[in-house]
């Protein structure tokens, strides 16, 4: 199974550049999960109307401009994997175990976003995902997350950097 993990695309609708990303590197996959910081209603509807399963928690900013009713955490199980999501908050270096603290030590993996980071690192036996940004980004190019999950074998995770041409 291929799960596309995004976070923190920070648009009030998708722009040209981010639907050429999304039928690249977001609508192949088998589940699309989103940590927060979609920001724009306009594009949590395009979301919703373009991919069958997809998946969202509410970030920060999407708290400030309203409109989308999104939970803050959330769980699901893909693949035999149990999967928690959240947007992140607190000091930047402890956010992904934060989240981890947060949803609970029984996941297999925990998906977040607010720091703008890529991460991806075992803890104990929960992986922590970060997929980086899609806009506004820190220190690296804008990026997504590729996640295989095939049942009985460790998830495999690919960074996938994108730029205005993908």
């Amino acid at each position: 199974m291929l799960v596309a993990v995004i976070s923190d695309t920070h648009l009030a609708e998708p722009t040209p550049s981010f639907r050429r990303v999304f039928n690249r590197h977001i609508e192949p996959a088998d589940v699309v999960l989103h940590c927060g910081d979609i920001t724009g209603a306009a594009m949590l509807r395009f979301f919703e109307a373009s991919h069958p399963a997809f998946h969202a928690v509410l970030g920060n900013c999407d708290a400030m401009t309203g409109g989308m009713d999104l939970p803050a955490m959330y769980t699901l199980e893909l693949a035999g994997f149990r999967i928690g999501m959240a947007h992140g908050w607190g000091a930047r270096s402890q956010v992904g175990l934060t989240v981890l603290e947060a949803l609970g030590p029984r996941l297999d993996i925990v998906c977040y976003g607010h720091t703008h980071r890529q991460h991806w690192e075992k803890i104990g036996s929960t992986w922590l995902l970060n997929p980086g940004s899609l806009d506004l980004v820190r220190e690296e190019r804008p990026s997504l997350a590729l996640l295989t999950l095939e049942p009985g074998r460790e998830p495999a995770c690919e960074h996938v950097t994108v730029s205005g041409r993908d």
